[in-house]
């Protein structure tokens, strides 16, 4: 199902029939795209302008590295850098999960100062999904080191501080756990159950500008294992974090 789609039909007050009117299309047509099916380019133009949405948002796979071809079953998508995921699309992420949502990172600012995704992740705790965050040591050498790396000297552990102080109130909910570690990071993840972004580091390049890489779990899925295997023992070497970290 493409949501993005889907929502912002629903916010310009259109229904599949309405679409399909203004396009000159059969009724099937639109819930095919509703279902996953990519309009041809013509077509995509006149539904992104009636919509008011970009054609990357409203298809993130244009936006895709090797969206074809001959690849592992696993690797869902590449993404040429993070910045090209949409809200929707992490929104998309999350929403999915049933049992565990992971998220490993130096700050992971981003998704912090959203308040859309951290409601979304306050409400997946209360209907019981654990929740682990795992950010970076505001405190530790590495995190020092990667804001020399990025030439933002302090600026790395401050992200972090505010990370965590926006992170606050969804802290405080049963299920949430947060752990800082100081670790060098060779990547960032984004867990929601079967389903895996990683977001890969590089020296001096801040990750927001790094490649994505999308996994999904599956019966031969060795790399998405590997990296859980990572997760797992960086989780394991960090330490729990106080909830005031943020205001120090």
């Amino acid at each position: 199902m493409n949501e993005v789609l889907r929502r912002a039909m629903f916010d310009a007050q259109l229904t599949e029939v309405d679409l399909s009117a203004r396009l000159a299309v059969d009724p099937k047509t639109v819930r095919n795209w509703l279902k996953g099916q990519v309009p041809h380019p013509q077509t995509r133009a006149a539904i992104a302008r009636l919509l008011g949405i970009e054609e990357t948002a409203l298809w993130p796979s244009l936006c895709m590295l090797g969206a074809g071809g001959d690849r592992p079953l696993e690797l869902a998508a590449v993404y040429p850098r993070r910045m090209a995921i949409s809200q929707q699309s992490w929104l998309s992420l999350f929403s999915a999960a049933e049992s565990e949502i992971g998220v490993l990172a130096y700050s992971a600012l981003f998704l912090a100062e959203d308040a859309r995704l951290v409601g979304l992740l306050g409400q997946k705790a209360a209907q019981g999904v654990r929740i682990r965050i795992a950010l970076g040591d505001p405190e530790g050498r590495n995190v020092d080191r990667r804001g020399v790396e990025e030439e933002i000297g302090e600026a790395m552990s401050m992200k972090i501080r505010n990370a965590i102080a926006c992170l606050g109130p969804l802290l405080q909910q049963d299920g949430v756990e947060l752990r800082l570690h100081d670790t060098v990071l060779y990547n960032s993840m984004y867990r929601s159950d079967g389903q895996l972004l990683v977001n890969q580091h590089a020296f001096g390049i801040p990750a927001a500008r790094s490649p994505v890489y999308h996994f999904r779990d599956g019966a031969d899925s060795e790399m998405f294992r590997s990296y859980l295997t990572s997760f797992e023992r960086i989780w394991t070497l960090g330490r729990a974090a106080a909830l005031d970290a943020g205001r120090r």
